[in-house]
C-alpha cells in the first residue's frame, strides 16, 4: 500500500491567549482559523457528561478545542492501532474505515500511527464528523486548508486536555490522550495492538475498567481476543 499523506501535519506559530482561549488567526492564504475555545467543567459541564467515568475530571477539568465542540456529544467510534501492523490488518482496516465513511459514522482518534493516519485520510473524503485528539497543546497548531474547510463546515473538532506548555507529544501525553479518546467514545475499536505496545496496554486498562473493546476476528489479533475483546 502506498504511503499515506501526513494528514495531521501542522505549521507552528504563536498566538496571544487570554484566560478563555485564543483569538482566531488566518493562514498564509488569508483563510480564517477558528479560535481555541476553553471548555471548563465547572462552567460547561454538559460537554463532559459524555465522558466515561474513568476520565479524571479532578485532574483534567478543562478541555481546549478548535471547531465544533458539540461533536463531543455524538456517539463516537474510537480507532486505535499500533505503529507496527501486519499487511493483512492494514487492508482489513482500510475496508472497515471505508464502511464508516460510507455510513457517515462520527469517529474519534489520535490519528498518530501510520494506519490511524491512513484511516483519517479515508474519513476526510466523506461527509462524516471527525474528532482529532493531539497528544499536545493546540493553541499553536495551524490546521491545513482541508482541516479549515472541515472546521468551517462543523465536521471537525480538535480537542486536547493539555495547556500551552505541552508543545510536543511525549509518551505521557500520548497515554493521557488515548484515555481521552476512549472516554469520549461510545464504541472502541482496536484495529491492531502489538504485544508489549502502549496500544496493547491501553486495551488491557480499558478491559480492566470494564469498558468493551472490539477488534477483527483474525489470528493477528488473537492477543486482543484472548484478553476479552469482542469480535467485529
Amino acid at each position: 500500500m502506498a504511503e499515506s499523506r501526513q494528514p495531521n501535519n501542522v505549521d507552528v506559530h504563536r498566538k496571544h491567549c487570554n484566560e478563555d482561549g485564543c483569538r482566531g488567526q488566518s493562514d498564509d492564504d488569508g483563510q480564517s482559523i477558528p479560535p481555541v475555545r476553553k471548555l471548563d467543567y465547572s462552567k460547561e459541564p454538559s460537554f463532559f457528561l459524555c465522558l466515561s467515568d474513568d476520565w479524571d475530571l479532578e485532574k483534567f477539568p478543562i478541555l481546549w478545542t478548535i471547531g465544533n465542540a458539540d461533536l463531543l456529544k455524538c456517539e463516537l467510534v474510537a480507532l486505535f492501532c499500533s505503529r507496527k501492523c501486519p499487511g493483512t490488518i492494514i487492508r482489513k482496516a482500510h475496508d472497515f474505515v471505508a464502511g464508516l465513511y460510507d455510513k457517515e459514522i462520527p469517529v474519534i482518534g489520535g490519528f498518530q500511527t501510520e494506519v490511524e493516519k491512513m484511516s483519517l485520510d479515508v474519513l476526510m473524503q466523506g461527509k462524516g464528523s471527525i474528532v482529532v485528539c493531539p497528544a499536545r497543546e493546540i493553541s499553536t497548531m495551524r490546521p491545513s486548508k482541508e482541516w479549515i474547510e472541515m472546521l468551517k463546515d462543523g465536521r471537525l473538532l480538535i480537542v486536547s486536555p493539555f495547556a500551552s506548555r505541552f508543545r510536543r507529544p511525549t509518551r505521557t501525553t500520548a497515554d493521557i490522550r488515548n484515555h481521552l479518546v476512549a472516554a469520549a467514545a461510545e464504541k472502541i475499536i482496536f484495529l491492531h495492538a502489538e504485544d508489549g505496545s502502549r496500544t496493547f496496554a491501553i486495551a488491557q486498562e480499558l478491559l480492566l475498567s470494564e469498558r468493551e473493546i472490539h477488534t477483527f476476528d483474525l489470528k493477528e489479533n488473537r492477543n486482543l481476543l484472548d484478553l476479552g475483546a469482542t469480535c467485529l
